[in-house]
């Protein structure tokens, strides 16, 4: 594993009528390329709706199969000032599925513009939905699920779901890496860090082991468009690579961003043989997109 810098880059590297008004305004956003990023948005968007999907895991699904083949680039929310990143030409997993998932809730709400994705992408990405500085960022999943789940943006599956264990882990990686982090040369980002991470001393989370991930009865654990976790051995760290569940004819597969194939793709391996070869993994988490 290289070394992680943040969430993004931890499983970067690796690799959880009227619109709607964002919070971020336009001096806050940096896009890649606000012209065709914008457009590109509006006609996934446009597409996706008119399929007339059931349910969110459809959506996302296909909103996914869209960004097969984007370039794998980590870090590419790192910045200073902290600002709303938008960039469809470049992903990590994390703004894969971060992307993906802002997209599918905007159409379960019925709605279909740039303007819409946008307060969605900073609603799951900020800490109660609001960007306010770099340790505003939900830098972990455990973070990130929890704050989520509240405001009923997702849910997690997993302790719902056959062979869930529990695990306790003191998540504290980027306070006892500060030097990987640039952000938090910055004493008070370094401060509001610690003080996210003293409520995950000794956290409890779900989690399906690898072994029970790798049996016979996955497909009938996951399904198609969940959003998959991956636990790791890393001390520290609650998660190290998060991505999309395909199911095809009954195989589970992983849709994400590979570090190592060097862009979005459904990864050649089945889940099986990707948890066999990535042996710091422990096991994985299931969130499914829920608004409520």
């Amino acid at each position: 594993m290289r070394k992680p810098i943040t969430l993004t880059i931890i499983l970067g590297f690796l690799c959880f009528g009227v619109g709607n008004v964002t919070g971020a305004n336009p001096g806050q956003i940096r896009w890649n390329n606000e012209k065709t990023d914008t457009t590109r948005i509006t006609s996934i968007l446009i597409d996706t709706s008119a399929k007339g999907f059931k349910t969110p895991n459809q959506a996302v699904s296909y909103i996914a199969e869209k960004f097969i083949d984007t370039p794998y680039e980590a870090s590419t929310l790192e910045g200073s000032p902290e600002m709303l990143t938008i960039n469809l030409d470049k992903m990590d997993c994390t703004t894969l599925v971060e992307t993906v998932a802002a997209m599918a809730i905007t159409i379960i709400e019925n709605r279909s513009s740039w303007q819409d994705f946008i307060y969605n992408l900073e609603n799951i990405r900020y800490r109660q939905g609001k960007l306010d500085g770099y340790a505003s960022r939900l830098h972990y999943i455990s973070d990130w699920i929890v704050d989520n789940s509240h405001r009923g943006n997702i849910r997690e599956m997993t302790a719902r779901l056959p062979g869930a264990s529990h695990q306790v882990k003191t998540i504290d990686f980027m306070s006892s890496h500060r030097d990987s982090y640039p952000a938090l040369a910055d004493s008070l980002e370094y401060a509001r860090i610690k003080g996210v991470e003293i409520g995950y001393r000794s956290h409890r989370f779900p989690y399906i082991k690898s072994a029970v991930l790798m049996g016979k009865g996955a497909a009938s654990i996951m399904q198609d468009g969940d959003i998959i976790a991956f636990t790791t051995k890393t001390e520290g760290l609650d998660v190290s690579h998060v991505g999309i569940i395909r199911v095809e004819n009954g195989v589970v597969k992983l849709l994400h961003a590979s570090s190592k194939a060097g862009k979005v793709l459904v990864d050649p391996l089945t889940l099986s043989e990707y948890l066999k070869r990535n042996r710091n993994i422990t096991g994985g988490r299931i969130i499914r997109i829920d608004p409520r």
